[in-house]
């Protein structure tokens, strides 16, 4: 990377740390470093939201999907908007008025504490591979540029963030977050100009050698069930962003950290509307990168042309085709998309750890003691993560991992919170039984096609991947649904 570039890279990557590190408090309250006491502006937490959304693995594996293949998870955008009405209309009053920094309160007064338990352990399952999937993104283009090993450019990165996120606290998190944000779109934006302004025909041209491709198709609109249609890739939109939106800590933290419940609303519509347009930019960045390197085909070298690639296409071309400081700015918008993501996972889990575990279970705690927690938490979640980063160096493309992942360790929350919220007549051990069948039937969707083969092979999941979280959320909800349904049969049956 030429000189200027990396300045700027350099001064972006010091100013977060330092930027972040600024809101240190010597005398800080745990309630502080987790919602920063409920005071933040909600365009901040709206552009926090957004950010968290986007991450590196937007940035990067969204434009790589679209140079090999369509449009087709750009269906996943779609569901958002019902997610922001389910969160505007139930989620944040819910949240609010329980009033705690853990999602996963509620659940422990609608079940009990084996609920809480449950879920907080599924979702800092879910934070750690996020982390490690992401760090891996963030060290895909420093070793494009560097050639350094890839385990190191993650340490490194994986250190950075976590020396503000730890010190800052939410605080922290949101300023920044809201700053890059600025910085990730910023860069987007000057990405697809200079693609279309290097084309010789311009947009047309795009348009033209795009369509010719079928590069804008969203997938085919057949009813299949095994395959990456539009309907499933909708389907499994709308049940993660539900789960997103609706039990989340890293959403429903930033709903507490409004001033009130107007606000919170507010911010939820900011930030989850604006990562629609945001990437609906990212595929075009992808499709432009097909259409530049159809035009100029000796420019791409052949080992990039791999489907295995597929998410180091991107910083290819920012390395090696953009002009000089463009470069450095858009090696600070990944980072910028990473790192936002990386921080709100360590600052949310550490409150889950402190508030659904430590707290749960120790009487007494004091605050320099919770906040002593919060770092100590904060800085494992990261060193996890740095450590799982380190496995996934080695893979096809890290969205259809962090997708794939995602359905799986949800370990069907969703369901669980649905079911004690909208039905009402659900007892403690209809819920219990629920989950139960529930995780049964993941864990079978999940590792079916590897451990069934041979005779064997006709039991394994017909499904496509997407539709383990839909499966395994629909199951836990009507299962602990009709048992409540029956009340008679169910006592009969526990004689």
């Amino acid at each position: 990377m030429r000189t200027f570039d990396f300045i700027i890279f350099a001064l972006y990557l010091i100013g977060i740390v330092v930027f972040g590190m600024s809101f240190y408090q010597k005398d800080r309250t745990s309630d502080d470093y987790s919602t920063g006491s409920g005071t933040l502006p909600s365009w901040a937490i709206g552009l926090s939201i957004f950010a968290t959304f986007v991450s590196s693995i937007s940035y990067l594996a969204l434009p790589g999907v679209a140079y090999f293949k369509n449009w087709n998870e750009f269906v996943f955008s779609l569901s958002i908007p019902l997610a922001i009405y389910m969160a505007i209309k139930f989620f944040i009053p819910l949240y609010r008025k329980v009033g705690s920094p853990s999602a996963y309160t509620y659940l422990e007064n609608r079940f009990g504490v084996w609920a809480r338990l449950y879920v907080a352990s599924f979702w800092l399952l879910t934070q750690v591979m996020r982390v490690a999937v992401i760090l891996y993104l963030l060290a895909l283009p420093m070793y494009v540029i560097l050639e350094w090993d890839m385990r190191l450019i993650i340490v490194i990165t994986g250190l950075s963030v976590m020396v503000y996120s730890v010190m800052g606290g939410i605080k922290a998190v949101i300023w920044t977050d809201a700053i890059q944000a600025i910085v990730l779109i910023t860069g987007a934006i000057v990405s697809l100009g200079v693609i279309l302004y290097s084309l010789p025909g311009g947009v047309s041209q795009y348009i033209n050698v795009a369509a010719h491709y079928n590069k804008f198709s969203l997938g085919n609109f057949s009813t299949s069930l095994t395959e990456s249609t539009f309907w499933v890739v909708l389907i499994y939109g709308v049940f993660i962003n539900l789960q997103n939106f609706g039990i989340d800590q890293n959403f429903i933290q930033r709903y507490m950290s409004a001033k009130n419940d107007k606000e919170a609303k507010s911010a939820t519509f900011l930030g989850g509307l604006l990562y629609l347009p945001v990437s609906l930019l990212f595929f075009a960045i992808g499709t432009g990168l097909f259409v530049y390197f159809n035009v100029y085909p000796n420019v791409l070298p052949a080992q990039f042309q791999q489907t295995g690639m597929s998410d180091s296409v991107f910083p290819y071309f920012i390395i090696n085709v953009l002009p000089p400081g463009i470069t450095g700015l858009l090696v600070a918008s990944i980072f910028a998309a990473g790192m936002s993501t990386i921080s709100t996972s360590l600052n949310s889990g550490a409150t889950v750890i402190l508030g659904d575990f430590y707290s749960r279970f120790k009487n007494n705690v004091g605050e320099r003691e919770s906040v002593r927690v919060l770092y100590i938490a904060s800085a494992v979640i990261c060193i996890l993560g740095m450590g799982v980063s380190f496995f996934i160096i080695r893979v096809k493309s890290a969205l259809q991992v962090w997708w794939n992942l995602a359905g799986i360790f949800s370990g069907g929350m969703l369901g669980l919170f649905l079911l004690g919220y909208f039905s009402k007549k659900v007892k403690n051990i209809h819920a219990i039984i629920g989950v139960g069948i529930g995780l049964l039937v993941i864990i079978w969707m999940s590792i079916s096609s590897i451990v069934l083969t041979g005779e064997l092979s006709k039991y394994q999941n017909p499904l496509h991947d997407y539709l383990t979280i839909v499966v395994g959320t629909l199951v836990i909800f009507l299962v602990g649904f009709l048992l409540s349904t029956i009340p008679n049969l169910f006592k009969k049956t526990l004689r």
